[in-house]
Parts: C-alpha cells; sequence; structure tokens
C-alpha cells in the first residue's frame, strides 16, 4: 500500500484527475491486456504492474477511497511544487554567493593591483622630485658662481624680489578661435630669443597675455624690438621691474667681465646647506609670482 500511495493512479492509468468511472474502466482494461502476467511470463514485473493496475481501479471506482486519495495525490503534489521551489530558491542563493564571492575576487585583485601601481607611482615621483632638487641645486650653484665672477649682476636674494614683467596686447575679437594668431607658443617663441623667459600666461581675456623674463636685460630688450606679425602688431607695457635706462637706448649684450670664471667646485664658501636654502627661497619666490599673477589676471578682467 505504501508504495501504491507513491504511484500517480491516474497516470498509471493515463486517464485524468476528473475521469469519470466508465472511462476508468476502459483505460483498465486496455493497460491490463498489455501487462497481464499470462502474457508477459518472461516479465517478473508484469504480475506488479498488474496488481497496481487492480489497486487503482478498486481505489478510483470507490468515491470515498478515492476522495480521500485524491487528498494524498493532491498533498504530494503541492510537496513537490513546494520542494520545486525551494530547490529553486537554493540554486539562486547558491548562484548568488558564487557571484558574490567572484566580485569580492576581483574587488580584492583590483584593490592589491592598484595599491601595486600607487607604489609605482609613489616611487616615480620620489626618483623624479630628487632629480628636480639636485638639477636645480646645480643650477643655482653655477649662477652664485657667475655672480662671484662678476659674470652675472646679483640677484636680490629677499623675498620681495621684483622679476620684470610685461604685459603683451593685440586686436582679437572674442569669437576668434584664433585669438588674433597668437597662442601660447607662438609668443614663447617670439620672446625666447630675447632671454629667458621665466612665465608667459594668457589672461582670461582674449588679445592678451602676461610676460616675465628672468633678466631685466631681456626684458628691455623685447620691449623695445617686438612688434609680433605687421598684420596684427603687438604691444608691449611695463607691469613692474622696468629699469633704469636712457630714452631710445638699445640693450646689444650682457656685461662681460675679462677674466676665467672659478672652476665649479672650487668655492669653498658655498656649502650644500646654502644651496638647499637657496632653492628652497627660489621654490616660494616662483609661488608668489604665481599667486601675483593670478590675482593682476583677476583685476585684469
Amino acid at each position: 500500500m505504501e508504495d501504491l500511495m507513491k504511484v500517480d493512479l491516474y497516470e498509471l492509468l493515463n486517464i485524468s484527475v476528473k475521469a469519470e468511472e466508465k472511462e476508468i474502466k476502459k483505460a483498465y482494461r486496455k493497460k491490463a491486456l498489455t501487462c497481464h502476467p499470462d502474457k508477459n511470463p518472461d516479465n517478473p514485473k508484469a504480475a506488479e504492474l498488474f496488481q497496481q493496475l487492480s489497486k487503482a481501479l478498486e481505489i478510483l471506482t470507490d468515491k470515498a477511497a478515492r476522495a480521500a486519495y485524491d487528498k494524498v495525490l493532491n498533498a504530494r503534489k503541492a510537496a513537490q511544487i513546494r520542494h520545486r521551489e525551494l530547490d529553486s530558491k537554493r540554486k539562486k542563493l547558491k548562484e548568488d554567493l558564487e557571484a558574490r564571492e567572484k566580485a569580492a575576487a576581483t574587488q580584492e585583485f583590483d584593490e592589491k593591483h592598484s595599491a601595486e601601481t600607487l607604489q609605482k607611482e609613489i616611487e616615480r615621483l620620489r626618483q623624479e622630485g630628487s632629480k628636480l632638487v639636485e638639477e636645480e641645486k646645480e643650477r643655482l650653484r653655477q649662477e652664485i658662481l657667475k655672480e662671484k665672477s662678476g659674470l652675472t649682476p646679483p640677484q636680490n636674494a629677499s623675498h620681495n624680489e621684483v622679476m620684470p614683467r610685461l604685459k603683451v596686447r593685440w586686436k582679437c575679437h572674442k569669437s576668434d578661435e584664433t585669438n588674433g594668431g597668437y597662442n601660447q607658443e607662438t609668443l614663447e617663441n617670439l620672446f625666447r630669443k630675447y632671454g629667458q623667459v621665466l612665465c608667459l600666461v594668457s589672461t582670461k581675456k582674449n588679445g592678451s597675455a602676461i610676460l616675465e623674463f628672468t633678466s631685466s636685460t631681456a626684458a628691455q630688450l623685447a620691449f623695445e624690438s617686438e612688434k609680433g606679425d605687421p598684420k596684427n602688431p603687438l604691444t608691449l607695457s611695463w607691469i613692474c621691474g622696468q629699469p633704469e635706462v636712457p630714452n631710445n637706448s638699445r640693450f646689444t649684450s650682457q656685461p662681460t667681465v675679462k677674466g676665467p670664471a672659478p672652476e665649479p667646485g672650487k668655492d669653498s664658501a658655498l656649502t650644500s646647506r646654502d644651496y638647499e636654502s637657496l632653492v628652497l627661497m627660489k621654490l616660494r619666490q616662483a609661488e608668489e609670482r604665481k599667486k601675483l599673477i593670478e590675482k593682476m589676471m583677476e583685476e585684469d578682467d
């Protein structure tokens, strides 16, 4: 009986759950003929199947027994549906867990890779920074040696040092994308021939820029000589650092001093501490110049 309750008697007879007694008997006869033990002497399961068919006929043709069986069958099917839903949820949970584990592994790899990349970049910046400081030290050392030898006039080492600065103007319409034919590179190429350009900044308004030289001689030469493109000439005006020179003077060369320059490294008065102090001073001055130019640009607007 227990084994029979595990079998769907309707499926066994190949009928619907709403089949009437006449249909049940017809289905029983049809299937019983095919699995009767006398017709299947070599099949040991034929007798068992025939017995199940007989029980199915007995139960399904009795109203009370059929009603009880239907309750059991419906309960079993409901349980199967619940198990399928539960299996589906378990499968979904498993898939979600695997997806989260995969995402976590990927994130861990990305974080490790990012950390390694950051470490490499920090090391690169450290090396480049060290190289920059060393180059700046060497440049300052050479400048100091030139000043001591008289090749260049000594610069004011105070924080209030004024660098020669010019304002450059030209005609340019607001809608002109070429900025009147002058861009950063063009202006740098025009003024570089007069001396070292420390800074060149285009203002927010088209048709103007601020120019800063490292020496007043170079600035004066640019002020007196540079006219730019004849089709759209430049107009230069002093902002600060203008040297006191006679009218209509022309700067043609840097002052020279007879005698060889001292060899690097032979000035015992120069120490590493002096160079480091000068480097810091120059960096502070550069920052102050940058802030001053930005302020002038804002005032100009």
